[in-house]
């Protein structure tokens, strides 16, 4: 690796004038970069240098920033860097800097830190309208043309409810033990369904989210990434109506709703983030593998009976519940049956670790869609 010393750079109209000492003599090579996005623009001509070097390294005339990066052609491990910016055909350079590699790498990682917790919500916020229109026509397309109408949008959850508690409830006669009546069966069984109920239907549609819209990837400039967040929040509509439904029937049932209710969105936060995150993975990794709806589907109903949704947790054997525990929509399951039915605050141990795990699942899911988005077109 070249030991780079005594570098000095000074401004020669468009061009700089680079000298430097190198313990190892050979070619050099430099090469211009943008500095915002990382990407190569051209190369220079390469030079063979001793031990003490002296390069002009002319820049564009065009007004932008650039970054030069002065290293041997054999090994370019370390190199020189500098920084520049022609303005009103001036140009202007920062003080050159020996960089490494694996120093660069390591920057641009916590430089990419903030971004990738800033573009997602930002992103969102500046598409809200197109978001919102297109949730409302995802949502009244469903039923258009039904005898039922929007009406479906309260029924579909009613129903589905309504078989999972006659088949565990009456057929099977499960229990939970903080309240073993039939209406106490009801009663934890539908909040554990409240936030299933809206995971399962954006994670399910996600995997043929993109090919749905395959026109908005090859004919327009289309945000994307709003496409499984249309998902996500069609499916919290969803649970908003189950929620109604089931604060009724908390009215009939015990005549009131306690107070910890008001823990609720710090349940229903980390469960966007969850339920986005994913749905971002699965809407860029169902472009290239077209059975993964299929997969999921499978996927989905084995995480269910995984969930103590139909079950009370006592039921789960004390080994097996250390692993399930790890699952997050247990988690909410048990958070939610916590400030509905048990008046108290949800595990703050559960929540941290629910919103840490949440949020990185975000954050990682919008940098894989955001990677992958740029082959889209060449396979619709």
């Amino acid at each position: 690796m070249a030991q780079f010393s005594a570098v000095e750079a000074a401004v020669d109209g468009t061009a700089i004038n680079l000298r430097f000492a190198i313990d190892s003599p050979g070619v050099l090579g430099w090469q211009v970069f943008d500095p915002e996005s990382g990407a190569f623009l051209f190369e220079g001509e390469w030079s063979r240098v001793e031990s003490v070097a002296s390069l002009r390294l002319s820049l564009p005339r065009d007004e932008g920033s650039y970054r030069v990066r002065v290293a041997p052609v054999q090994d370019r491990s370390r190199f020189i860097e500098i920084d520049a910016r022609v303005e009103d055909s001036r140009l202007q350079i920062e003080s050159p800097r020996v960089a490494t590699v694996t120093a660069q790498r390591w920057r641009r990682f916590w430089g990419a830190i903030p971004k990738a917790f800033a573009y997602p919500p930002r992103s969102l916020w500046q598409n809200k309208r197109l978001i919102q229109s297109m949730v409302r026509r995802d949502i009244l397309s469903r039923y258009r043309g039904s005898i039922g109408g929007s009406l479906w949008a309260v029924l579909n959850p009613l129903l589905l409810m309504g078989l999972y508690f006659f088949v565990f409830g009456f057929v099977f006669k499960a229990t939970f033990e903080h309240d073993k009546s039939r209406s106490g069966y009801a009663l934890y069984f539908l909040a554990g369904m409240l936030p299933w109920m809206a995971f399962a239907e954006a994670v399910g549609r996600a995997p043929s989210i993109v090919i749905e819209h395959r026109n908005f990837v090859k004919k327009l400039v289309f945000p994307l990434e709003t496409l499984p967040m249309n998902l996500v929040i069609s499916g919290a509509v969803t649970e908003i109506i189950g929620l109604v439904v089931f604060v009724v029937i908390l009215l009939v049932a015990r005549g009131g709703v306690p107070l910890t209710v008001i823990w609720l969105p710090a349940l229903l936060v980390p469960q966007l983030l969850l339920t986005g995150g994913i749905a971002w993975f699965l809407a860029a990794l169902g472009v290239f593998v077209r059975d993964l709806g299929q997969i999921i589907g499978f996927i989905l109903t084995l995480w269910l009976y995984l969930t103590p949704i139909f079950y009370p947790e006592s039921a789960v054997p004390q080994i097996a519940a250390k692993l399930l525990s790890f699952n997050p929509m247990w988690a909410l399951v048990r958070g939610y049956r916590a400030v509905f039915l048990e008046g108290h605050a949800p595990d703050l141990w559960s929540i941290l670790a629910l919103w840490v795990g949440s949020t990185a699942i975000a954050v990682a899911g919008y940098a894989w869609f955001h990677r992958l988005r740029r082959s889209f077109a060449d396979l619709m």
